[in-house]
Parts: C-alpha cells; sequence; structure tokens
C-alpha cells in the first residue's frame, strides 16, 4: 500500500510527458548551432577528402585510357610482325610440301627444281628461323635422295629396255613393213629414241 502511494505520489509532482518536451529558448538554439557547425565541418572533410582524391582519380582513368591506347598499338603491331613472319615461312612449308609430292610421284626433274627454287629463294629469306636452318641442312641429303632414286630407275628402266629390245625391234620391223613407209617410219623411229636420250641426258646434267 505504501509503495503505491508513493508511485502515485511521483507520478503527480514529475509527469513523464515534461520528459518528452524539447528545450526551450535559448538552450534549443545553442543545440542547433553546435549541430549545423559539425555537420558544416563533416561536410568540408569530406569536400576535402573528395577534392583531395579526385585528381588522383582522374589521373588514374587517364593513364589507364592511355595504356589502352598503348595496347591497341601493341595489339595492332604484333599482328603485323605475325603476317611478315607467316608472309616469309609459307612459301618454305609450300615449296617442301611440293617437293615432297614431286618425290613421291617420281618427277624427278620437277623436283631438282623445286628444290633448287627452296634453296637459293625460299630459305635464304627465313633463315633465321630454326626449321627453316634444319631444312637448308637436309638439301644435299634431299638431292642425294634424289640423285639414288633417279639413277635407280634408270637402270632399271635401261635394263627392261635391254631384255626387250628384240622385241621392240622385230615390232618396229613389222610396223615399218605393214605400212610400207620404211623411210617415214624410220625417221619417226630414230626422232623418239634421240627424244628420250636427250630426256636422260638432260636428267644425267640435273644429277
Amino acid at each position: 500500500v505504501e509503495h503505491k502511494c508513493l508511485r502515485r505520489e511521483n507520478s503527480s509532482s514529475f509527469p513523464v510527458s515534461r520528459l518528452l518536451e524539447p528545450p526551450g529558448g535559448a538552450e534549443h538554439g545553442l543545440f542547433m548551432d553546435k549541430l549545423e557547425g559539425r555537420i558544416r565541418n563533416h561536410d568540408r572533410e569530406i569536400e576535402k577528402m573528395c577534392n583531395h582524391h579526385f585528381q588522383g582519380f582522374v589521373d588514374s582513368i587517364t593513364e589507364l585510357l592511355k595504356v589502352r591506347g598503348e595496347a591497341q598499338k601493341l595489339k595492332q603491331c604484333n599482328i603485323a610482325a605475325t603476317i611478315d613472319k607467316l608472309s616469309h615461312c609459307l612459301p618454305v612449308l609450300e615449296m617442301y610440301s611440293r617437293l615432297q609430292e614431286q618425290m613421291k610421284a617420281r618427277r624427278y626433274y620437277p623436283a631438282l627444281r623445286t628444290l633448287e627454287q627452296l634453296e637459293h629463294t625460299c630459305l635464304p629469306r627465313a633463315s633465321h628461323y630454326r626449321f627453316c636452318t634444319i631444312m637448308a641442312e637436309n638439301i644435299l641429303v634431299l638431292r642425294t635422295q634424289i640423285r639414288d632414286i633417279a639413277m635407280s630407275d634408270l637402270k632399271d628402266f635401261l635394263e627392261s629396255i635391254r631384255k626387250h629390245s628384240d622385241k621392240i625391234g622385230e615390232t618396229a620391223m613389222k610396223q615399218v613393213s605393214l605400212q610400207g613407209v620404211e623411210g617415214t617410219s624410220c625417221c619417226s623411229i630414230s626422232h623418239c629414241v634421240q627424244s628420250n636420250w636427250s630426256k636422260t641426258d638432260s636428267l644425267w646434267i640435273s644429277l
């Protein structure tokens, strides 16, 4: 009962609503002035910090744009250098591929011409590449290989001619007698033989 009476007395003597009332008069004005001053100080600090870092931000963006431009130039330079290197390497590879095809087809004279062009024209333009250096070192090996294969085929051809010379002569004479133009046929046969021997001589000279 006594506790309830004290609570009732305190409530009646100091109402709670007074705690919620804003300070009045000079105190309120002083508080607002200090608050505004504090806000202005913070604004100045923020502005000062922004100004301090803004120039660095601008410089960073400028440097980034400059680096991007330099990177683009470097990219174009690398592309041009790659195209230039390929323009020197591709003819060598194409010529070497043609040489291999001619050797495979047993076209020895064109193979020798291709090998000569590869040695004196294509490889000197790309001599600073390692694969071209290795290829140049193998030129003599390839030339020897072509010579040996050509000699082997020539020997086989001459051996075949020797074995079948009787039949070839017999057949030629029959053709001459059947046509009745012995002089013309003999000239044709002689011209054919001379043509074949000329080709053989050319191959020997190339080898």
